[in-house]
């Protein structure tokens, strides 16, 4: 079977021409329609011209219908090929995030900050977020990146509500702007970062990202200091809560879902057991989040701050 050249729609188009133009060819090649015997004069010259017409109409139909069969072929063959090209940079974009490539991984996916496609847009959220993250980024460069990253998160879940990533990211990127827009925006975007979470929870339960992130929401609120309470009592007549029972109930369902998945849930779940005076069971997991392999910045950062909590106990 002889294939379809490689060399994208144009080439495409090419090895679709040429049968095209054998079937005008063969049909241009008919011989014209005749008068019936015996009809000669008007009548016969009215036919011949019926004829020619007839002929007329069955090229450009079946020409029509050609093009048309052709334009479809290309539309899927474009389709498919968008596809795999997706596929393609979310593999390698995968590979980037695993490696802990947070530069390379920004600079791959923000080529396609145009794209259409979800996946995409949320992993390019992520790692606009993630470069924001470092060390070495400025704070200008920080700012500038945590609004980028929402814009990405935002253009993600418009393209496809059913993606729990997205909804994941969108929440997280709202969380971060409220660090550079006061405390009465923090509060109000609370309510939208949570119905975000259990979106994602509710899209994907085995997702132990989303309901870690949901036991963090509830440890926040429950944490939250006197001053901002009262502040959220003036602004909302019923302002967002939770307990550390609630939140503690979050990080276990993540460790259920996805043993030893994060420092940072092992370390929260010491910290909660803390503010629950359970001392045992804080050592326990704070021992854990301190012997977790340090593969980022993040799990450094843990690691400093689970030893500094097994101290003082």
């Amino acid at each position: 079977m002889r294939r379809v050249p490689a060399a994208g729609p144009s080439g495409v188009m090419a090895a679709l021409a040429r049968p095209l133009r054998g079937a005008v060819a063969s049909l241009r090649a008919l011989p014209p329609l005749r008068a019936a015997r015996g009809g000669a004069g008007r009548s016969g010259a009215g036919t011949e011209v019926l004829g020619k017409g007839f002929k007329r109409g069955v090229v450009l139909s079946a020409g029509s219908f050609l093009v048309y069969e052709a334009y479809g072929l290309i539309s899927r063959f474009a389709e498919v090929h968008a596809s795999s090209k997706v596929e393609e940079v979310v593999e390698q974009a995968d590979y980037l995030y695993g490696s802990g490539e947070t530069e390379k991984l920004y600079h791959l996916l923000v080529q396609h900050k145009t794209s259409e496609d979800a996946e995409l847009l949320w992993r390019l959220a992520r790692a606009a977020r993630d470069l924001a993250q470092l060390s070495s980024t400025s704070a200008e460069e920080k700012k500038q990146l945590v609004y980028e990253a929402l814009e990405h998160a935002k253009k993600a879940l418009e393209k496809n509500e059913s993606n729990f990533a997205a909804h994941k990211w969108y929440a997280i990127c709202i969380s971060d702007v409220g660090d550079y827009e006061g405390i009465k925006a923090k509060i109000a975007n609370a309510f939208v970062i949570k119905e975000h979470f259990q979106r994602a929870i509710e899209l994907n339960p085995k997702d132990a990202t989303s309901i870690h992130l949901m036991g963090i929401w509830c440890y926040s609120f429950a944490d939250m200091p006197w001053y901002q309470r009262k502040i959220a009592a003036v602004l909302f007549a019923t302002p967002p809560t939770s307990t550390y029972r609630e939140a503690l109930r979050y990080f276990h369902m993540a460790e259920e879902a996805d043993p030893n998945f994060y420092s940072k849930n092992l370390l929260y779940l010491g910290k909660t057991y803390l503010k629950l005076n359970n001392k045992k069971m804080a050592l326990l997991w704070l021992s854990k989040a301190r012997e977790y392999p340090a593969h980022t910045e993040e799990d450094k950062q843990v690691q400093k701050e689970a030893l500094e909590l097994l101290n003082s106990i």
